[in-house]
């Protein structure tokens, strides 16, 4: 029976389906009548929405980045600034512990989003159109972790929110897809990895 939706929560059902159709079949099952299958909708729903395969991949990519953010949820790290009344952001320990937090949470929690993530990178090496809207999307990732290098006193924020971001790539990459799919780190494990990364660039 088809369901019945309208406006954004139409939107959001079609772009979920999308997120579950490519971590369950990989890029070829994500087709316009397979989207509106997964989400009971009457054929030509999906069409309707995203009329291209291009405009339903960058659909699919900003429903991706939202639900990335709410597992990752950057703001609650982010430093306070002018109106918080002047406190200090947050200390070494604080940042450690709130960055393996978000990591566990991603990687034991939504395992499929990062499929996800990973199909739609490697299909905008092949689409520079999509390659553009895909870095625009991971911008609301990269700008809080320069914030918050600078904000914990780092010389080169900018360098060191690559070399943070590069090692958070890589554990996702081998816990989703790698080989230690079967064995991810706990958040202890993952509070040491951050706390030797960040103490490495910021000091003791």
């Amino acid at each position: 029976m088809a369901t019945r939706t309208t406006g954004s929560a139409r939107a959001d059902l079609i772009t979920d389906a999308a997120l579950g159709l490519l971590a369950e079949r990989g890029m070829r099952g994500l087709t316009h009548r397979a989207v509106d299958e997964r989400a009971g909708l009457p054929q030509g729903s999906t069409s309707n929405y995203a009329r291209t395969r291009q405009s339903l991949l960058e659909a699919t990519v900003r429903r991706l980045a939202e639900r990335e953010a709410r597992v990752l949820a950057p703001g609650e790290l982010a430093p306070p600034g002018p109106a918080a009344g002047g406190a200090v952001p947050p200390g070494p320990d604080a940042l450690i512990a709130g960055l393996a937090t978000a990591l566990h949470r991603y990687l034991t929690r939504h395992p499929e989003l990062l499929v996800c993530r990973y199909e739609l990178a490697l299909e905008a090496t092949r689409r520079p159109e999509l390659r553009a809207f895909f870095d625009a999307a991971g911008r609301q990732f990269r700008e809080p972790l320069v914030a918050l290098m600078t904000a914990a006193g780092s010389p080169e924020p900018e360098r060191h929110a690559l070399s943070l971001v590069a090692w958070c790539e890589g554990m996702m990459f081998s816990c989703a897809a790698g080989s230690y799919s079967s064995s991810v780190p706990s958040e202890a494990e993952l509070r040491t990895g951050f706390g030797e990364l960040l103490r490495g660039m910021l000091g003791p």
